[in-house]
């Protein structure tokens, strides 16, 4: 276990999924749910999503460095180009949270959790945070950590989210965080590309 390699990991995932569909529908489900019950359903949402990446993420290491190098390094870029993208549109973020809350019904207890559990599971499949992982798990061959740092991210981003969602979007613009997100994955790229060529 590195915690340089749980840092770096923690850090790139905590930005890109910050202003991520997933923040705002961990806030509209709070808005129907007791928090805790909300966060408990997503946590353990992405608990088995991090599992599936951090094992893609190792079966990958088993291809030649420089292939996996390259493919990092190219999912790295895609990432930055699609959060900068998302960062110049001007969807708002009440189109979202409309969609977000279609979705859930009214429900108690295990059955709150079930709900948060199946519409974070459904909406994360594929998602950049998830293709992040694959990539700093091939990238770090060290699977451990990578799983650490991402499912840290993503626990206090869906817990931020599922407690002060709404203050914290008052203060904090997603525009801002997806060109964050974006300078993030473009370091990680140049990071990759200077490995690659060194």
């Amino acid at each position: 276990m590195d915690p340089l390699v749980i840092a770096l990991t923690f850090a790139a995932i905590f930005v890109v999924e910050l202003p991520d569909k997933t923040f705002i529908a961990t806030l509209v489900l709070a808005t129907k749910y007791r928090p805790l019950l909300v966060w408990i359903g997503v946590g353990l949402a992405f608990t088995v999503q991090t599992v599936v990446a951090v094992a893609l993420g190792h079966a990958v290491t088993y291809l030649p460095q420089d292939v996996v190098r390259a493919v990092a390094g190219v999912i790295f870029l895609v990432g930055a180009v699609l959060l900068f993208r998302e960062g110049r549109s001007h969807h708002q973020a009440s189109e979202d949270e409309e969609e977000f809350a279609a979705k859930a019904t009214a429900a108690t207890g295990w059955k709150a959790v079930l709900t948060c559990f199946l519409i974070l599971f459904a909406a994360e499949w594929g998602d950049l945070s998830q293709l992040l992982t694959i990539s700093l798990v091939a990238k770090y061959e060290d699977p451990v950590s990578v799983f650490i740092g991402a499912l840290g991210a993503l626990l206090v981003v869906s817990g931020l989210a599922a407690i002060a969602g709404r203050t914290l979007l008052k203060f904090v613009s997603l525009h801002a965080l997806h060109y964050l997100g974006a300078a993030v994955c473009l370091l990680l790229a140049g990071l990759t590309a200077y490995e690659l060529i060194a």
